[in-house]
This record gives C-alpha cells, sequence and structure tokens, in this order.
C-alpha cells in the first residue's frame, strides 16, 4: 500500500460510504433495492452531498442521477465518473456505493486542491444496475447507451407494474428515453470492489480491468423414464440424473482445462439442477441443469459451447435417454475496457506507489453499457475473503483512498495535467 500524501480525505469517503449504507431495510441490512422507497431515500441523500459538493444535480429522462461540475474550457466534453446505489437484498455497505462516493469524492478533492478542470465531471448513479423485479438490469446504462428497447419497457414485476412505469415513478420520462443517450463522453471510469479473492491472496492495492465478461447462459433438459426405485433393475433403467450428473463433471473439466490455457478469463457453473420428481424412490425421469458461461474472450465461449453440445449427445446416446432441449438462454458479447483508459489508471497508481495488476471482471457493470458510447474503465479494490452480495461485503477505508487516489490521477492525466 502507498504511503506519499492522498490528494482524497479518506475519512470523508469513509463516513459517506457508511451514511449511504445505513439507508436500509432494517430487517434485512444491507437492502435498498431498485424502485423501492427506501432507494428514493437514498437518492434524496445522495443529491443532497452532490449539492453540498457545488454539483449542479438533474435525474436524466432514465432516472439517472448525474452531478456536474463545469470545465473551464468551452464545449469540451464530460468526463463522467460513477456507479450505483442500488443493491441486491441484503447487498452490502460497498457493491455500487463505494463508486458513486468515490466519483464525489475526486470533484471535492480536486476543489480542496484548487484543481480547475478543463473538462465538465460529472458524477453519476445509474438506475438499477442490480438485477431489479422487472427481470432485467444496467437500466439506467443501459438507456444512456440506447440499448433499453419497447420490449424491455414491457417487462412487469410480480404485482403487474410495467417498467416503464416504475421509470416514470422514481422521476424518469418513458416516452422521452432518447435524450437520455449520450455520445458526448470524452471518458467514464468507475470504481468498484473486485467481488473476488485474487487481489486479496496475491497482496495487490489494485486491479486494472482489462475486459468485464461477456454471459451465455444454457439449457439441457435429459428425459428418461421414471421408474419405481427398488423394482427397476440397474440395467433397465433409462435414469436421467445419470446424464445430467455426467454433463455437470464435463462442464467442471472443460472449463477448468480451457481456463488453463492462458487465453484470458473463463469460467463455466452448472446453476441450475432440476431433477423430477425428486422423489427417494423413484428413478429420475427427467433432468434440467442451466449453465452460466462467461469469459474475456468470446473465441473460447464458442469452442466451449460447440464442445457441451456435441457432449450432451453423445452422454444422452450413452445413457439411453433423450436430450430434449438444448437451448441458448442468452449469449452476451464481453466488453473491453479502453486501453488508455487503463493505462491512466496505472499511472495514477504507480504515482503514489500502489501496486496494481491486470484483471478480468467475472460480473456485469455499468461500465459494460457505457463502453457502447465512450471510451470506459474500471478499476477494482480488494473486498475481504471475495464476499460480495452478502452482509460480510468489506472493504477498508484506505483501499477505498487508494482508489479513489489512483482515480483522481488519472482523471487530471485524462484532462490534460501531466505533472
Amino acid at each position: 500500500m502507498g504511503t506519499s500524501r492522498l490528494p482524497v480525505d479518506q475519512d470523508r469517503m469513509w463516513n459517506d460510504v457508511m451514511a449511504l449504507a445505513a439507508i436500509t431495510d432494517p430487517d434485512r441490512p444491507y437492502t435498498r433495492r431498485s424502485f423501492s422507497q427506501r432507494f428514493l431515500e437514498g437518492r434524496d441523500w445522495l443529491r443532497r452531498r452532490f449539492e453540498d459538493a457545488g454539483l449542479s444535480v438533474r435525474l436524466d429522462q432514465a432516472a439517472n442521477l448525474i452531478g456536474r461540475l463545469e470545465g473551464t474550457e468551452a464545449g469540451a466534453p464530460p468526463i463522467m465518473l460513477g456507479s450505483h446505489s442500488d443493491t441486491v437484498p441484503s447487498g452490502g455497505r460497498f457493491d455500487g456505493i463505494a463508486g458513486v462516493i468515490v466519483a464525489l469524492e475526486i470533484v471535492r478533492a480536486m476543489k480542496d486542491a484548487g484543481y480547475r478542470s478543463r473538462h465538465p465531471i460529472e458524477v453519476v448513479d445509474f438506475l438499477a444496475e442490480e438485477p431489479s423485479e422487472y427481470g432485467i438490469s444496467c437500466v439506467g446504462s443501459r438507456a444512456m447507451a440506447g440499448a433499453l428497447d419497447d420490449k424491455m419497457l414491457a417487462y412487469t414485476n410480480a404485482a403487474g407494474e410495467k417498467l416503464a412505469d416504475a421509470i416514470r415513478r422514481v422521476g424518469g420520462n418513458p416516452e422521452r428515453l432518447a435524450e437520455a443517450r449520450r455520445s458526448d463522453i470524452a471518458g467514464f471510469l468507475e470504481l468498484h470492489i473486485e467481488q473476488g479473492l485474487v487481489l486479496q491472496n496475491n497482496k495487490i492495492d489494485l486491479g486494472l480491468v482489462t475486459a468485464i465478461v461477456g454471459i451465455t447462459r444454457i439449457e439441457v433438459i435429459y428425459k428418461g423414464e421414471a421408474d419405481h426405485a427398488g423394482a427397476t433393475p440397474m440395467d433397465y433403467r433409462h435414469d436421467a440424473s445419470l446424464a445430467a450428473a455426467q454433463l455437470i463433471l464435463f462442464v467442471n473439466r472443460a472449463a477448468r482445462e480451457l481456463a488453463e490455457q492462458g487465453k484470458g478469463y473463463f469460467v463455466a457453473t452448472t446453476g441450475i439442477i432440476d431433477i423430477h420428481p425428486n422423489a427417494s424412490n423413484v428413478v429420475p425421469g427427467q433432468a434440467r441443469l442451466v449453465f452460466d458461461i462467461r469469459a474475456e474472450d468470446y473465441a473460447l465461449v464458442a469452442d466451449f459451447k460447440a464442445a457441451l453440445e456435441r457432449e450432451s449427445r453423445a452422454i444422452a446416446q450413452r445413457e439411453r435417454v433423450e436430450l430434449a432441449r438444448y437451448a441458448i438462454l442468452s449469449d452476451t458479447q464481453p466488453t473491453a475496457c479502453d486501453a488508455h483508459l487503463r493505462d491512466l489508471l496505472g499511472r495514477g497508481a504507480e504515482r503514489h506507489g500502489f501496486s496494481a495488476m491486470t484483471l478480468a471482471s467475472g460480473a456485469g457493470h455499468d461500465a459494460a453499457f457505457v463502453a457502447k458510447i465512450a471510451p470506459s474503465a474500471m478499476l477494482f479494490i480488494p473486498c475481504r475473503d471475495g464476499k460480495s452480495h452478502a452482509p460480510e461485503e468489506w472493504t477498508e477505508p484506505e483501499q477505498i483512498a487508494a482508489g479513489a487516489t489512483a482515480i483522481f490521477e488519472a482523471v487530471r492525466l485524462l484532462d490534460g495535467h501531466n505533472s
């Protein structure tokens, strides 16, 4: 960890993170679900903090909360910083929150240092980054990138409310979403906890994100024959669970082999296993599996998908069951982070003696959608034992300060301050 005097106020950031995290459903900390009353309370708190820092504050038509500090050069495109303030249920105190508070601190630190940027600086709290009750994530950043379509706006929650109406309820205007689209951003930087163990285990201060993984989900259904578990001899069975078990083992083995090739980050998970009829005295007649596949190089995904389909069919034939369904449920491309911005973040870390390494993000982030319209990069800070999306989620004040310092320096470099 660096020891030089930092340009940011560590205590001010920590107090703000703790204050925002404290705005939570009291019976399930730390919870502030998007579109909820608690979320709006957090937004009101953030608006006041933005205004206290001298930012002009607005909601765009997608209900993204944006604070802006004007620059000295007329017409210069803004540098955007931020993340999200919503959480998953019992989601933790730092996921998203730290990124928003760090973005705010950059502006405050610049003002404290007497530094006036040429570019405007925008601090953004994106709407609904976490998966929402409407079956979609990254609502605000999707809209900013022009990737929130009418089909998505028609998605409903359990109460039947449409996403479009929810956006309107929290201050946006779904009929004017085109006005939320941006094409004027000089660069976007997002700080986030790693949500993994790499930085901690390697004793590294900061992670320079190379790419945000694409996510592919595949469903496989095997159909056999449900029979009496006691009266059906082993040789006469058509057990769908045996096919499922073999495919699960194949997925683990093949994913490990791809990950060890050194061609980039790759993981695959059997996230859903549904056996029917799921009774102790019945030979399973059906097995449903859903696989989650993530990589920073889509070529690895393509190879894996082809191998998975071949093996699915081979197993079905070998175990005398039917491959009733093989379907790609979703298939998104990885997003590369901007190499120039990553270099600026690395230089910012180096200036203050912080160690840094490159790594991929295995989770999705708003930065992936901003990357569709502007140069975009992410900086990771460690989180204790890799815990995230849980009440135990934790990072240290000095780790947040390290990340804020690297971004502070990167913003100055991007703004044209080279000393």
